[in-house]
């Protein structure tokens, strides 16, 4: 789900039934904060344009280094209509991959919206139920954003099937979104070695895996390779961080059951 583990509260809170495609850029609230940082990012994509697709993707992930985190930030419920937020004073670890992901293909604001919108809901609809709610969502539901390469990184890797959205006890995290039964492949923590660290690419998506019930991953970021080993740069709800931070993967990983790792398209 994308806003479970730290994020549940805010998960429990998301996004009603009103289905629209692709807003025009008059119809969508954009504060000058952000209509700023767009176009910068515009800029730095078009002064970059030999870039492969997963260096881009982390480039333009650098650009939200500090910002601060915000929870609640999409707006929606079952009984309010849902509307395309676009809004990056603040963001989410799920939101952060949605505006970075967005902007690696955007030229300018129209095309930015109309790939926002094919990264955060499926088949393109705004609504609640179009909604990826979940990590594995991105490379389950058409358009795809990404591949799940986890299994092909070490024979280590794990496959449990999920019934997504259903708790232990039988309820669901988010009333009126129907469950999906779904093989969720992981790598434990401990099975992540040298050979799996040094596979791994710029871009690259990573989900925290979670054994809970009806969940497939607590948190999710963007892989940035550096010369000491990856880093996980991700939007952390810490009191202690609170922004878009760079931790070490190595250090991550000893607080997660394992991971999830998804390849940009």
């Amino acid at each position: 789900m994308r806003t479970v583990g730290r994020y549940l509260v805010m998960a429990l809170a998301l996004v009603g039934c009103f289905a629209l495609t692709a807003p025009a850029a008059s119809a969508v609230t954009i504060d000058e904060t952000t209509s700023r940082a767009l176009d910068e990012a515009f800029a730095q994509r078009a002064a970059t344009p030999n870039l492969a697709r997963g260096d881009l993707i982390e480039l333009l992930s650098r650009r939200f280094l500090g910002t601060p985190y915000g929870a609640d930030m999409l707006i929606g419920s079952a009984t309010t209509p849902e509307e395309l937020v676009v809004d990056t004073r603040r963001v989410d670890c799920f939101t952060y991959l949605d505006y970075v992901t967005a902007l690696a293909t955007a030229a300018d604001r129209a095309d930015f919206l109309r790939a926002l919108t094919r990264v955060r809901y499926t088949d393109e609809t705004v609504a609640f139920t179009h909604r990826r709610h979940f990590f594995t969502d991105w490379a389950a539901t058409s358009p795809r954003n990404a591949t799940d390469i986890t299994a092909s990184l070490t024979p280590a890797a794990t496959t449990v099937t999920k019934t997504l959205n259903a708790k232990a006890d039988g309820t669901a995290y988010l009333p009126g979104l129907p469950t999906t039964v779904r093989d969720i492949t992981f790598i434990p923590s401990a099975a992540v070695d040298q050979n799996v660290l040094a596979a791994l690419r710029n871009g690259d998506y990573v989900g925290a895996y979670t054994p809970t019930a009806g969940l497939d991953v607590t948190h999710v970021g963007i892989i940035a390779t550096t010369p000491t080993g990856p880093v996980f740069r991700n939007a952390s709800s810490l009191p202690t961080t609170n922004r878009v931070i760079d931790t070490p993967l190595t250090d991550y990983l000893t607080t997660v059951p394992g991971i999830v790792v998804l390849r940009p398209l």
